[in-house]
């Protein structure tokens, strides 16, 4: 009797256990939908716990039950960003084959990205600026394993691109991975400088002198730095 009763009740615990988890994943997503929403409606800067707490109808103190505290959260999302962006830079070079029209794209369609979604920008940023110990204490295992993947997964489309492109003689790179971190990380920078609009020099000694810039010479100048570094090689 007490094996049949074992046999009885395990797959309903299972049952629960499962049901638990499935609980567990659905709220993690409402709260990364509602960090999402808060983010492009209001800016990283902006968007607190407790808004996206108040947004999922949940008090904060749950917010900490599925995340380690807002950075994870920051991490979190811009895997959400970051997998949007990879099917972008993949679905931009589907119908190309030239080794500069490919890069052209792959730039213009990351540049097109971050202008459109200044969170994104914002959000990577943030990460970008602590060390890697930092981001260990702070994010756990499986979220620093799922951004790795997200950002390896868009840095791979480009590196794809230019290691065809070293092997048709078309581009001379060494190193083709650090050039697609590089260009990753430069334009990120990039992106920041169309968001302000303005460059600065100096008009004279100790004078300085503002200038207008858009996101469109933003644009064409990272397509052209991203192609010289590719012809020239580093």
């Amino acid at each position: 009797m007490t094996s049949v009763r074992t046999a009885d009740t395990t797959p309903r615990t299972d049952g629960r256990r499962s049901a638990a988890a499935a609980r567990r994943r659905e709220r993690e997503r409402e709260i990364l939908e509602a960090t999402r929403a808060l983010f492009d409606e209001r800016g990283v800067r902006d968007a607190q716990i407790e808004d996206i707490a108040q947004a999922v109808g949940i008090n904060r103190a749950i917010v900490y039950r599925h995340f380690t505290g807002k950075e994870e959260l920051f991490a979190l999302t811009l895997v959400g960003y970051l997998d949007e962006l990879r099917v972008l830079l993949t679905n931009s070079v589907d119908q190309i084959t030239g080794s500069d029209d490919r890069v052209r794209a792959t730039v213009v369609a990351f540049v097109d990205y971050g202008l459109k979604h200044p969170a994104f920008v914002d959000c990577a940023q943030a990460l970008m600026r602590r060390t890697g110990p930092e981001l260990l204490d702070e994010i756990s295992e499986g979220a620093m394993f799922r951004l790795g993947r997200a950002i390896s997964g868009c840095l791979a489309v480009l590196a794809a691109i230019l290691d065809e492109g070293v092997e048709q003689g078309d581009f001379n790179v060494e190193d083709t991975t650090l050039l697609a971190n590089h260009l990753y990380a430069s334009g990120l920078g990039a992106l920041q400088l169309a968001r302000v609009g303005m460059l600065v020099s100096e008009a004279a000694p100790g004078i300085p002198a503002i200038h207008r810039v858009t996101g469109e010479q933003v644009k064409a100048y990272l397509v052209t730095a991203a192609l010289a570094l590719a012809h020239v090689g580093v």
